[in-house]
């Protein structure tokens, strides 16, 4: 795989995350307890022997790039290739800020002129999955294909949320729809590309006439069906877009049944992330623990079902935490309840409170899109008052303080904000 470069494209805004992206970018948001999502796709290149890679940067790089660091959990800190951050910047050439998947490759090309290998893989950095990329460069040299595009079946009642992909027995690739009404197949397309490297030069050169996005999926692959040879590579594992609320909770609580169809104690598949040294789970003399996953420095007095609990989280007596995902470094006060919610980093939730409280489940009056399935979201930092209850569908910011609440009742649908100064939106 010396003869391959990985571009993974990690520059999403994540605006459908809400506040769980609000202060970093798409693939830097924690998942599973100690992950964080873009560990997927930077161990799935280690797991197949890539590593040359490049990752590129744009909306909130900040934790992203300090998560990354030198690549030395995915050991990409070596001599002979290694991992890069490309980040758009401005010179006195026209270039701008990444304007699509594609575009953000085009103005990398420098970049993979100077490299000397036979082909291009193209990632998505904010997808969760475990899966071996050289078995598809492997099937993409056999065939001698020009682009090879990895494709996974999908439920025919949710084909519109995705880029469908019709191909022929010789699984060629001969349509591709997005996000279409009515679904010729029920192949959707991942966003992983393999190009060879003078393919992909030539695919992208409409960027230059571009002012708008220029994507892979919407622009590039319809344009290259029948120009060149396109094939597609049936991926028949575990494959999640966690682009929404509803689908990034839900693929959190997959990875608590029983037997999960993502395998995170597979050593062929390890996925690797940055170590913490933290001292074991302590579990108190009450503490109940019923199917979850419970991370190193954690300490558990109450009662935890079927959630996920990342370092460092602080579950005190009578407590309970059910059908929830608790980032790091965050207390649940005593006799506190919390239900169905995603609560980000350094929160401190105060004795008494039930977060994700009643069976209303008005969406969110701001956020009525991306907030409508009964989950309530607390931003990282904040801070809820004793005895408060917040309701489905709820928006706490980031950063909030005790005096933002003027009530003890924010209603489902509701939200609390700093700049609210202490008022609600119902």
């Amino acid at each position: 795989m010396n003869r391959v470069v990985a571009m993974i494209l990690a520059g999403g805004a994540g605006e459908r995350l809400s506040i769980l992206a609000a202060e970093r970018a798409k693939p830097a948001v924690p998942f599973g307890g100690r992950y964080r999502i873009i560990d997927f796709t930077l161990s799935n290149c280690a797991n197949s022997g890539i590593y040359n890679v490049a990752v590129l940067t744009q909306f909130n790089p900040r934790s992203l790039a300090q998560h990354i660091g030198i690549g030395r959990p995915w050991d990409f800190d070596r001599t002979a290739g290694g991992i890069v951050l490309l980040q758009p910047f401005l010179s006195r050439s026209s270039r701008d800020w990444y304007k699509g998947t594609a575009d953000a490759v085009y103005q990398n090309l420098y970049y993979l002129e100077d490299q000397r290998v036979d082909e291009v893989l193209i990632l998505s950095g904010d997808h969760v999955y475990a899966m071996r990329y050289d078995y598809m460069i492997a099937t993409h040299r056999n065939r001698r294909a020009d682009v090879t595009v990895a494709v996974t079946e999908v439920p025919l009642e949710e084909a519109s949320r995705f880029g469908i992909i019709t191909i022929d027995h010789n699984e060629r690739v001969v349509n591709f729809e997005e996000k279409p009404k009515t679904a010729k197949s029920n192949f959707a397309s991942m966003g992983i590309y393999v190009f060879n490297k003078d393919i992909l030069n030539d695919c992208l050169g409409g960027c230059v006439q571009k002012e708008v996005g220029y994507d892979f999926g919407h622009d590039v692959l319809p344009e290259i069906i029948g120009k060149y040879k396109v094939y597609g590579y049936r991926f028949r594992g575990y494959w999640r877009d966690v682009g929404t609320i509803e689908s990034y909770w839900q693929a959190n609580m997959d990875l608590i049944v029983d037997l999960p169809e993502l395998n995170l104690y597979n050593p062929e598949t390890e996925i690797r992330t940055v170590y913490q040294n933290l001292a074991p789970v302590k579990s108190g003399p009450k503490a109940q623990i019923a199917r979850g996953l419970v991370s190193n420095g954690a300490i558990i007095n109450g009662r935890v079902e079927n959630s996920v609990i990342s370092p460092g989280v602080f579950v005190e007596e009578g407590a309970v935490v059910k059908d929830s995902i608790i980032f790091d470094d965050v207390t649940v006060g005593k006799g506190a309840i919390v239900d169905r919610s995603i609560i980000d980093k350094q929160v401190w939730i105060g004795p008494g409170c039930h977060i994700g409280y009643g069976d209303d489940f008005t969406p969110n009056q701001e956020e009525p899109e991306y907030l409508n399935t009964g989950i309530t979201i607390v931003g990282k930092g904040a801070k809820i008052p004793g005895d408060v209850r917040v309701g489905r569908n709820c928006k706490i910011d980031c950063w909030v303080e005790s005096a933002d609440f003027a009530s003890k009742l924010i209603p489902s649908g509701g939200s609390v904000t700093r700049e609210s100064l202490g008022r609600h939106s119902i």
